[in-house]
């Protein structure tokens, strides 16, 4: 950990502080100002959505102007549209909520990247390490985006209004120690002949197997994960808990999510992607198996900090996997390929968690999940039972 990593993940920390809030506030928010019950978490999927939509215009302004320039512009949008967020939410303004959240997806998209960075902050042989610690660097955001959310939600008469207010100085915090991390600056290009190799078409990028596996297991493992996440607030206040019992479940959900960082990239340098990312599938059938039994807080808080732990070993472990099948030259095409496919998913999630859980309830969006996550075991095994063929041979 050197110390441009060590910022790096203080950004990851501060960026994990936004979504965290995001993800606590935005349903129950929305919830207030919708229309009808079932629109409730559309800020919520505004977020991945905005998120989705950016990434090709983020990948333009990574290979045109570097990781720096970008990360900084993606902070001031954050900047702006947590903003924009707090005029919605005291002029009570539904559909302003959802427009300001799909353009904080822009500094979804930028933030998402944090993880490919730190690949490129130091040696080839330490690459897992760095992804790991730098996704660790959200331990911050698992402690304070809750009680951020807590502190402010009646610092003003409006409910919430306070925690987006806030969330603008947790902005301009993480601009300042971006502007201290140094990336490697772009290849400048003067003539035709400078330009660097292009790689190999995109559609041939995406065909690969260990590519496939690797989007199947973040996006997917990031789609669980979320869909579970969106929709705990409003389960927990359908069941009688307050905000508070909420904070603490999501709270420990997110230590869920990253403490294992410090550890996940030793894991999967001794024992191998796949099986650190087969224990994530596992404990996210455990996770299922917990909120299936009950709905009292210990209930909620075991099931999503299982649901936590296993987002980390599936999404380190997509991460990681995925670099093995792209050249540097290839990287920004790639990844914003990766980072589309998960946002598409979690826009599909956020929406479906409103859905089903104001209609069919917290029992049968658990048993829903069931699906993906199987399907994440198949590629999995698919691929794992490819290699023992390839090594035969």
């Amino acid at each position: 950990m050197n110390r441009n990593l060590w910022l790096l993940a203080l950004c990851q920390g501060l960026f994990l502080t936004n979504n965290v809030v995001f993800i606590a506030i935005n349903g129950l928010v929305g919830l207030q100002l919708a229309p009808f019950g079932w629109m409730a978490t559309l800020p919520v999927m505004g977020y991945v959505v905005g998120a989705a939509l950016a990434t090709p215009l983020v990948a333009r302004t990574q290979s045109l102007w570097g990781r720096k320039v970008s990360f900084q512009i993606g902070l001031a949008v954050a900047v702006a549209s947590a903003a924009l967020c707090a005029w919605a939410a005291f002029s009570g303004n539904f559909w302003l909520l959802c427009t300001a959240t799909v353009v904080a997806g822009y500094y979804s998209a930028n933030g998402s990247l944090y993880r490919f960075a730190a690949a490129e902050l130091t040696t080839a042989e330490h690459r897992e390490k760095a992804v790991s610690l730098v996704l660790a660097g959200g331990l911050l955001g698992a402690v304070a985006g809750p009680n951020l959310a807590n502190a402010t939600r009646t610092l003003w008469a409006v409910p919430f209004a306070g925690a987006y207010v806030a969330l603008m100085g947790v902005a301009l915090l993480s601009m300042l120690c971006m502007a201290a991390v140094r990336f490697e600056p772009p290849p400048v290009v003067r003539n035709a002949a400078d330009q660097p190799p292009q790689g190999r078409p995109l559609a041939e990028l995406l065909r690969q197997p260990p590519m496939v596996v690797a989007i199947l297991g973040a996006a997917l493992g990031y789609g669980v994960m979320n869909l579970l996440m969106a929709a705990t607030p409003l389960a927990m206040q359908v069941c009688g808990f307050d905000f508070s019992a909420s904070a603490l479940v999501l709270e420990w959900h997110v230590i869920g999510m990253f403490a294992p960082g410090f550890v996940t990239g030793h894991l999967i340098k001794r024992f191998g992607v796949l099986p650190i990312m087969g224990v994530g599938v596992l404990l996210n059938f455990a996770c299922v198996a917990v909120a299936l039994r009950g709905v009292e807080l210990h209930h909620f808080g075991m099931a999503l900090f299982l649901l936590g732990v296993g987002w980390n070993f599936l999404f380190t472990g997509g991460t990681t996997l995925s670099m093995t099948a792209y050249r540097p030259e290839e990287k920004d095409r790639a990844q914003a390929a990766i980072n589309f496919c998960v946002f598409a998913t979690l826009a599909l999630s956020a929406f479906s968690s409103g859905v089903l859980v104001t209609t069919q309830g917290w029992t049968l969006l658990n048993a829903g999940s069931l699906l993906p996550i199987t399907l994440t075991g198949l590629a999995l095994l698919w691929l794992a039972l490819q290699r023992r063929r390839a090594a035969a041979l």
